[in-house]
């Protein structure tokens, strides 16, 4: 460990550590760490970038975007399903995915927003 990035001496601000410590156990992070760790895969980041980018796509199209087989993208599909991510729906022998909502869209697009500044900023 790094003494540069640590304290150097051990103290906390009891206040704010209980605040924020009762703010925590309010909020379902654990969801939340499940929804982003299911984003956080490359593929699956890469449909949920797809899905921004356009309204609807099916299994077929996602598949070609990623370059995966219909059977793994839609392995990834289930799996951004279960977290949320995504909705679908049939229409007849197809399946269409879509982002769940538009708070989907904006973590993706600020997420990339965000490296691309750290990029740039050394």
């Amino acid at each position: 460990m790094n003494k540069k990035d640590t304290c150097e001496i051990y103290c906390y601000d009891e206040e704010k550590v209980n605040r924020i410590q009762g703010d925590l156990q309010a909020v379902d992070i654990v969801s939340v760490a499940q929804m982003l760790k299911a984003i956080a895969d490359e593929n699956r980041a890469k449909i949920t970038y797809a899905l921004c980018q356009d309204e609807e796509l099916c299994v077929c199209d996602i598949a070609n975007i990623v370059g995966a087989t219909v059977a793994n993208a839609s392995h990834h599909l289930r799996t951004l399903h279960k977290q949320g991510v995504v909705k679908f729906r049939k229409e007849g022998k197809l399946a269409f995915y879509s982002l769940d909502d538009e708070h989907i869209r904006q973590i993706m697009m600020i997420a990339l927003a965000h490296k691309k500044e750290v990029k740039v900023n050394g």
